[in-house]
């Protein structure tokens, strides 16, 4: 709960795929590694872990100090943030960090 309403809605995976692709682009269903406890997402997964966590690009940017463009490249692939970005993008999703890329 935020402000009194309700922020987030756990469903099952394929419920939430259904969601994703009944009238919009079925391109955005980015299917995400389960993660157990323990277990560390990957930093290729951050656009799917903003969007499971209902926050667009400008919000997550503005969580962590950053531009929504500098957000994007990140998102991309196209720039490796340092380590204090990546501290800071965890933090704003509510994740332990990072699993080490191979």
């Amino acid at each position: 709960m935020r402000d009194g309403l309700p922020e987030y809605a756990v469903l099952p995976w394929e419920e939430y795929q259904a969601l994703l692709t009944s009238g919009h682009d079925a391109s955005v269903a980015v299917p995400v590694e389960a993660s157990t406890p323990g277990t560390l997402p990957k930093f290729s997964t951050l656009l799917a872990l903003r969007e499971a966590k209902g926050l667009s690009q400008e919000a997550l940017a503005r969580l962590v100090g950053i531009s929504p463009a500098y957000l994007g490249l990140i998102e991309g692939g196209e720039r490796d943030p340092d380590n204090a970005i990546r501290r800071a993008l965890a933090r704003a999703l509510e994740i332990e960090g990072w699993q080490q890329e191979a």
